[in-house]
């Protein structure tokens, strides 16, 4: 067991060494030991993070996209090993015809992205020349990759890729008939009792929503509004609170969302990426000496950092969540740590 008492004092200290701005909750056994909020939601107004603020989460959301799709598959719509061609209707004119849906879930397709993070680095240089205001739907995104060629031949190799999950998106429409945001709020974020997240527009955030802040060298800071997507989607972008991500959590262990043997598959290592880092469907697996010490999910965006893990050895779940572009990092790394020793 943690000691309760000295992981609360550890993850502050980290938190203040590292100005640290969001929440950070931890959960062993069911019982919660500790949640903590500090830094401003909001800047301008002084207004303070609390343990229920909605904070953007980039990618970590991806895992939304790989449960909706498998929610589908076990409802025979599709099989992950079915071919993208039999189950998109959108043409792809460069792209092998033998991508499957299990290799674009595992970042293994080989297909082009937009966004490359083997070439790019800053997220927010895609929207210089194309406006963040008219990326409010899945297709929007389409014209920035649908005519390259492939990267790699498909299953040779683990290649991060939004795009891959973008169009792991636009299968879950056409097959569910409904808008990709629509299908995981009755499906996922309903079913989990996620009543305070969403895929809301960065231009009419709710209550209690803060603010995405982009520190600059010189001490002055943005917000992140101009800099990522004005409508979040399957690649990224869902706003949570930190016990919304713990009841996500909880919901698909105990396969509230998927059948026992679907979410295990869920959570196998299907693609090594380095070290001891493997990702399953839509989720990062870490091992150590062959056991899974966590299954976790994370996000960065302007603005945006996020980690949350399931550590099934200690049962412990922990959730980070920060409107600054680090800070969870860190106090991950702590509480590690202590459940190492």
């Amino acid at each position: 067991m943690l000691d309760h008492q000295r992981a609360v004092e550890k993850v502050k200290e980290v938190m203040e060494q590292n100005d640290f701005s969001g929440v950070v909750l931890c959960k062993q056994n069911g019982q919660m030991l500790f949640q903590l909020a500090r830094g401003y939601a909001n800047r301008s107004d002084e207004r303070l993070n609390d343990v229920n603020t909605r904070f953007g989460i980039a990618s970590g959301c991806k895992i939304f996209t790989a449960v909706s799709i498998a929610q589908l598959a076990e409802q025979g719509k599709f099989s992950l090993e079915s071919r993208l061609q039999d189950v998109l209707n959108i043409t792809f004119p460069a792209w092998d015809p033998q991508i499957t849906v299990h290799q674009l879930l595992t970042h293994t397709s080989g297909i082009p992205d937009y966004f490359d993070e083997e070439v790019m680095q800053d997220f927010s240089e895609l929207w210089k020349d194309r406006p963040v205001y008219i990326m409010e739907q899945l297709r929007d995104f389409l014209p920035m990759f649908q005519q390259l060629p492939m990267k790699s031949a498909p299953g040779e190799r683990f290649h991060y890729n939004n795009a891959a999950f973008i169009v792991l998106g636009l299968i879950v429409e056409q097959h569910a008939g409904v808008s990709f945001a629509s299908y995981v709020q009755e499906h996922i974020l309903k079913r989990c009792g996620m009543q305070d997240s969403g895929y809301f527009r960065t231009d009419q955030l709710p209550r209690n929503t803060a603010t995405g802040y982009i520190d600059a060298d010189d001490g002055g800071w943005t917000s992140n509004i101009f800099s990522i997507p004005v409508q979040g989607g399957a690649d990224g972008g869902a706003y949570v609170t930190a016990p919304d991500m713990m009841r996500f959590w909880d919901a698909l262990m105990s396969h509230t969302l998927l059948s026992e043997k679907m979410t295990s598959y869920l959570l196998t290592p299907h693609a090594y990426d380095e070290d001891e880092e493997y990702y399953g469907l839509g989720v990062w697996l870490e091992l150590e000496e062959e056991k899974i010490f966590k299954y976790h999910v994370m996000g960065f965006d302007p603005g945006v950092s996020f980690m949350s893990g399931v550590y099934p050895e200690h049962g412990v779940q922990l959730v980070v969540i920060s409107n600054q572009e680090s800070g969870p990092y860190p106090v991950t790394l702590a509480v590690e740590q202590m459940l190492k020793k």
